[in-house]
């Protein structure tokens, strides 16, 4: 037998209007990642020029003889390669010891029962409110007082202190998801809390993992902030130093700067394009309780 499907009145109409709808949102998001990818482009086309190039009455320009030069003078004068280094041994040990404590102070005030529970993670949330510049006088006296001053340490300790809470709300959401039965089941045949952390609920919350490492990459990239305070010798700085470096009392080299920015912003980009797959399903994922 036939079945026929009758459309209702207005249905053309509908079709019509979705298809409106659908066109709108598209151009909306082609112009947010217009807007998006136009400072990169910019800062691009601003480290080939010369400086005195730099101040043209157009917007957006590239000019006809790159200063390709000018990215060399970022790795020599700039010091880049050295910053780099310092970089990299600060960021390192600060994401992935942060990222497996929060994990753990996650675990235990979603999970574990315990007195102080409630208070812990209340401190933990009002650690998300605390602005950084509040504690760059009291850091700077402990750090005094314990000789961390001017070493990679005392960066990687602020570090971590300040990501731990934003890290702990993420990681809560992915543990609040998993099932109480799988670790009942797992404490029942003897695990203790060690083998259920590094055999059951780690594997289910490796897009948590990630999400949480990238963000916690991307904030500790670019800081500037803590660094020009706890740190004082040349040979110990990072990154953001390299831009310092051509900025002069009475005149600055613009053009040098915007290549060591350009080179500055490369790393982040790339981790954010290879792992964008990754952290948007750890994003869903942590946020939906089943």
């Amino acid at each position: 037998m036939n079945e026929y499907r009758i459309m209702p009145i207005g249905t053309e109409k509908y079709i019509l209007f979705r298809k409106i709808t659908r066109f709108i949102i598209i151009v909306f998001l082609l112009f947010l990642a217009l807007a998006q990818i136009f400072p990169l482009v910019w800062l691009f086309s601003y480290s080939i020029k010369t400086s005195g190039e730099l101040f043209g009455p157009q917007l957006l320009s590239f000019p006809k003889e790159p200063q390709w030069i000018n990215y060399y003078r970022a790795f020599t004068q700039g010091r880049v390669p050295v910053y780099l280094s310092n970089t990299l041994r600060i960021v390192i040990p600060s994401v992935t010891l942060g990222t497996i404590l929060s994990f753990c102070l996650a675990y235990a005030c979603t999970r574990m029962v315990w007195k102080l529970k409630k208070l812990v993670w209340a401190i933990v949330i009002i650690g998300m409110t605390i602005p950084i510049h509040t504690t760059l006088l009291p850091n700077f006296l402990w750090f005094n007082l314990f000789g961390l001053l001017n070493t990679h340490l005392a960066l990687i300790i602020s570090y971590m202190a300040f990501t731990m809470s934003f890290n702990s709300i993420v990681f809560s959401g992915f543990i609040a998801s998993i099932p109480r039965s799988m670790e009942e089941s797992a404490f029942i045949d003897g695990a203790g809390y060690f083998t259920i952390l590094r055999k059951i609920i780690a594997p289910m919350t490796v897009n948590g993992f990630i999400t949480v490492g990238i963000m916690t990459f991307l904030n500790h990239w670019n800081e500037f902030i803590m660094a020009n305070t706890y740190l004082s010798s040349e040979s110990r700085r990072t990154l953001p130093f390299s831009i310092i470096r051509f900025a002069g009392q009475y005149a600055s080299d613009y053009a040098a700067q915007f290549a060591v920015m350009f080179l500055v912003a490369l790393p982040p980009l790339l981790f954010y394009f290879l792992f964008n797959k990754w952290m948007i399903t750890g994003i869903t994922a942590g946020s939906v309780k089943e």
